[in-house]
């Protein structure tokens, strides 16, 4: 397990990840089920993105957490995850949803992993809309009882356009 140079916990501060769930309403993803906890996690990032809500999508997010995106080639750390991919695809998409019946998953002890597809509608240079499939792989840790994606890898199916720039 990685450890932040900050708190030296591995998650960058787990409680004040909690504490932010408590603040927003949230509850933290706790089954004991593999695949459960999941389901659930892509679940929720799919409400997440569609609704660009990033505080309830850090939430489910390690501080540690290393990444792969259709924009961002590799990064370490929620905050360079935030800046470096979500803020440049999440508002210029509309349409996010991951499909819930694709979702493959499992895991043993504290770690899980999952796969699922996607789609988004994304604009071109003009505004015109585009289909914008995709799919992900996830890897879960279970830290101090909650579900937390520890890396991502969102990528488009091959032949889709990189580019998004929001309609006009």
């Amino acid at each position: 397990m990685l450890t932040c140079a900050a708190t030296g916990d591995g998650g960058c501060g787990p409680n004040a990840i909690l504490g932010k769930r408590k603040s927003m309403g949230q509850k933290p993803i706790v089954s004991a089920d593999h695949g459960v906890a999941v389901k659930e996690w892509f679940s929720r990032l799919s409400r997440y993105c569609a609704a660009v809500d990033y505080d309830s999508a850090r939430a489910i997010f390690a501080g540690d957490v290393v990444s792969f995106g259709t924009r961002a080639e590799i990064v370490t750390g929620l905050d360079r995850l935030v800046a470096e991919q979500w803020q440049g695809i999440w508002p210029n998409i509309s349409d996010f949803r991951i499909d819930l019946a694709s979702v493959r998953g499992g895991g043993a002890g504290d770690l899980a992993w999952g796969a699922a597809t996607w789609a988004s509608t994304g604009y071109d240079a003009e505004g015109r809309p585009f289909h914008r499939p995709g799919r992900a792989t996830i890897v879960l840790e279970r830290r101090r009882g909650a579900w937390l994606c520890i890396h991502s890898h969102f990528s488009l199916v091959p032949g889709t356009s990189q580019r998004t720039f929001g309609r006009r």
